[in-house]
């Protein structure tokens, strides 16, 4: 009797906890109508004891806008997970951004039309924004004053810190003219960058750490002509964890 309890206890230790409260996903017809949703999400709960459903009010959501994560394709069309700032919504990200989580939607067949993909590149569909800058300028700029810390191209490849992102990685999120635009005030660099006509003299007493990045108003546009030509990374890829 005792070895009986002692193994129920240990059965519902080990199991998910269902207690809390369930996150909705919404997503459009075409995949919430294609049954994949309900083959994926119950295996993503047993895996993590997480529960999400499909929920057209939900807090998480697939659209076929290019914002968020790209996590599956079909006919043609990728589409993407838009999470708020929850832990938990977040570990779903990555579960269907890795092996497994590919390999689970990938595994669906459905009962009509073709099947889900999980392993693509993903292709800009942006519009091409002109800039006057001067690219082959920008490259040159981008080694002298950015390569000690990104990794410009292959160039400086094995340069670079491992904590700061390429710029080929850059260029793939969303808004990276938003982000090369305003680099000077995004940390860290406001402690040793100074574009003239902009940013205010360093204080005296607080002079930059490093040797400063020093550079014009039309330096800093030919800097953003350059990434603007340079291919994007494919942020689609698997993540790995340890």
């Amino acid at each position: 009797m005792r070895f009986v309890l002692l193994c129920l206890s240990l059965t519902l230790t080990a199991s998910p906890s269902w207690s809390q409260e369930a996150i909705g996903l919404a997503a459009p017809a075409e995949v919430s109508g294609s049954g994949l949703l309900q083959h994926i999400l119950p295996r993503f709960s047993l895996k993590t004891g997480i529960r999400v459903i499909a929920d057209e009010s939900g807090t998480m959501s697939i659209t076929t806008t290019p914002s968020g994560n790209p996590v599956f394709a079909r006919d043609g069309i990728i589409y993407h997970l838009n999470i708020d700032d929850d832990p938990r919504q977040d570990r779903f990200r990555e579960w269907m951004l890795s092996d497994i989580g590919k390999r689970t939607i990938e595994s669906y067949a459905p009962p009509q039309g073709s099947a889900f993909s999980a392993s693509f590149e993903i292709i800009a569909t942006e519009e091409t924004t002109t800039l006057d800058g001067d690219a082959v300028l920008g490259e040159k700029l981008s080694m002298t004053h950015c390569g000690r810390c990104h990794v410009i191209g292959p160039k400086n490849r094995m340069n670079g810190l491992g904590s700061t992102p390429s710029f080929a990685v850059l260029r793939a999120m969303p808004d990276w003219s938003d982000r090369f635009e305003a680099f000077f005030a995004l940390n860290p660099h406001p402690a040793f960058t100074q574009i003239d006509g902009i940013t205010p003299p360093f204080d005296p007493e607080r002079p930059s750490p490093i040797y400063p990045v020093e550079m014009s108003v039309d330096d800093l546009e030919a800097i953003l002509a350059f990434v603007s030509v340079i291919s994007a990374a494919d942020l689609g890829a698997p993540l790995q964890h340890q």
